[in-house]
């Protein structure tokens, strides 16, 4: 971690990541793919539960980052006791409260889906799908725990395999449940419960095999101490994916006003946008085990190289990007529904719109982790929060007032433009004085 060159070492951490994200990413679009053959409307449904899917992975990164920055901290420390400790703590609190989200969400299921956007006609598909998931909320969260404890320990390739696992079930298990059993929509959510489940039993085995960090019961001893690290080093994540998924109950009831088929529409979009979104966040998570360790070892010089250098990269990648989606958007939505003009003319619309500001969500991303791993958490907090909370909130409720559908879709290129322009003097501000100018580098 301090003396491999630094592009090497980041690839060895991030292809395991990204793989792993790019995973999860294709057995989410297996869903939409699969369900996207039974209607509109239940394509419309998974949708709206991906707001609730998206807090689940609030907190699991919450409880995951939360440790996970400070283990990669005491490790790179030679601190094992300790990173044992909170390791330990964060699994059996994201796991406890897991069982906690899932009994109260499934008590208040209808009045929760009314909240999410549903319409009367997506309702019954909403509640068919929404059960399932939220049952699966306490595997989900530990499962994102235990794949960060080995990621930070520089052992990515084994929560890929964890991850990889769910994925070949989810995908297997998708056409078996939907049409095979005649479930329907219900089957796509079982299927993603079986999915998460056998992640957490083969992330659990892969910790316990090849982890420096060992999950005990007797470790399990919150103090205020590790508390506070956990808070301040999991806050930013929870800001940036809480808001992320209130922001789509937003963007899925201003969606309402447009009919069913605007939110089958930004569902595919979303669907599509995650899976380069995961890319992105798969190599930026390459980056932080390098950031924590040198960082804790006060080697400054190799944090801003791997910075520098893991901006480079994502912006070639999203460059590509942008082009890919830009020239074929209307093939890309047509492949979730074919045929049905309607979804594909306002996803078409919608996915362009996003090439607008695609290339800034690298260094947005490299800023936030980059500052949360070196436990600025009120710099990395506040980026987290703005794209998603700050400014996109506030935008989807102004701009389709003024522009119609079409403001309803640069709403999230606004908020982007606004976010970088907020993370390039909060980043570069700190590598300035924290990595240049107390380490006694001459600028």
């Amino acid at each position: 971690m301090t003396t491999t060159p630094i592009p090497g070492l980041v690839w060895s951490l991030a292809v395991p990541t990204i793989i792993s994200m790019l995973i999860s990413s294709i057995y989410n679009l297996t869903d939409t793919f699969f369900v996207g053959r039974l209607g509109t409307q239940s394509i419309a449904a998974v949708g709206i539960v991906i707001s609730v899917m998206a807090l689940i992975q609030a907190f699991g990164f919450f409880f995951g980052h939360g440790a996970g920055n400070f283990i990669s901290r005491k490790l790179g420390s030679k601190e094992t006791g300790a990173a044992n400790q909170i390791g330990s703590i964060g699994f059996f609190l994201a796991f406890s409260f897991g069982i906690v989200f899932a009994l109260v969400g499934i008590i208040f299921l209808e009045p929760l889906s009314l909240v999410l956007g549903s319409t009367p006609t997506i309702m019954p598909y909403t509640k068919d799908y929404l059960r399932f998931i939220l049952l699966a909320a306490p595997f989900m969260m530990s499962s994102l725990v235990l794949n960060n404890m080995l990621r930070y320990q520089g052992n990515a390739m084994y929560g890929m395999v964890g991850m990889i696992s769910g994925a070949v079930v989810n995908i297997g298990l998708d056409p078996l449940f939907i049409f095979g059993l005649g479930m329907g929509v219900s089957g796509a959510a079982l299927a993603t419960l079986s999915s998460q489940f056998v992640s957490f039993v083969v992330l659990l085995i892969m910790n316990e095999k090849s982890g420096v960090v060992k999950i005990r019961f007797g470790y399990m001893k919150p103090t205020p101490y590790f508390l506070k690290h956990i808070f301040r080093g999991g806050i930013p994540s929870l800001l940036r994916q809480s808001l992320a998924s209130i922001a789509l109950v937003f963007l899925n009831t201003a969606a309402g006003a447009y009919g069913d088929v605007a939110i089958a529409a930004l569902s595919i979009v979303g669907r599509v946008m995650m899976f380069c979104g995961m890319i992105m966040i798969g190599f930026a998570q390459g980056f932080q085990p390098v950031c924590g360790f040198n960082y804790g070892a006060k080697l400054y010089h190799r944090v801003r190289e791997a910075f520098r250098y893991c901006n480079v990269v994502m912006l070639i990648f999203l460059i590509f990007g942008t082009v890919i989606f830009a020239l074929f958007a209307p093939q890309i939505i047509a492949i979730f529904r074919p045929g049905d003009m309607a979804v594909i003319e306002i996803g078409t619309r919608a996915l362009r719109f996003q090439c607008i500001s695609l290339v800034l969500g690298g260094f947005i991303a490299l800023s936030n982790m980059m500052l949360q791993t070196m436990g600025m958490a009120g710099k990395a907090s506040l980026i987290a929060s703005a794209r998603q909370g700050l400014f996109f909130i506030p935008l989807v409720l102004i701009l389709p007032r003024i522009f119609g559908l079409d403001g309803l879709l640069l709403t999230q290129v606004a908020s982007d433009i606004l976010t970088f322009s907020i993370a390039v003097p909060l980043s570069l501000g700190v590598i300035h004085k924290t990595l240049v100018n107390d380490a006694g580098v001459k600028t």
